[in-house]
């Protein structure tokens, strides 16, 4: 498997006709550079869709999910990044409200 150190979620949307040459750049432009062992995420305007790029220390690897009914839940503030923890990352991919988990997987909202 993919080792993942850090995630980082763009609070901008992305046009997901993007392939990795282009959500690269994005995470140039966005995150200042793709380091090894980070997962990059973006979403289209409506968050139904997601990218997520990864870069294993050699190579890329660009994921794309889509989900068929409702929303990712994305972060629409301020800023132009955000990180998540990967229990933050596994509740986002599934489409569930990702925000209420803590760091260390404490739910802290409710």
């Amino acid at each position: 498997m993919i080792r993942i150190d850090a995630v980082w979620l763009a609070v901008s949307p992305l046009d997901m006709r993007a392939g990795p040459d282009s959500v690269l750049a994005r995470v140039v432009q966005v995150f200042g550079a793709a380091r090894p062992h980070h997962a990059y995420c973006f979403a289209n305007k409506r968050a139904d869709r997601m990218k997520v790029l990864v870069h294993d220390g050699i190579g890329l690897w660009l994921a794309a999910r889509r989900l068929h009914r409702g929303s990712f839940q994305w972060h629409r503030g301020v800023g132009a990044s955000l990180e998540l923890s990967p229990s933050q990352l596994n509740a986002l991919v599934l489409g569930l409200p990702w925000n209420r988990i803590g760091h260390h997987g404490d739910i802290t909202e409710v």
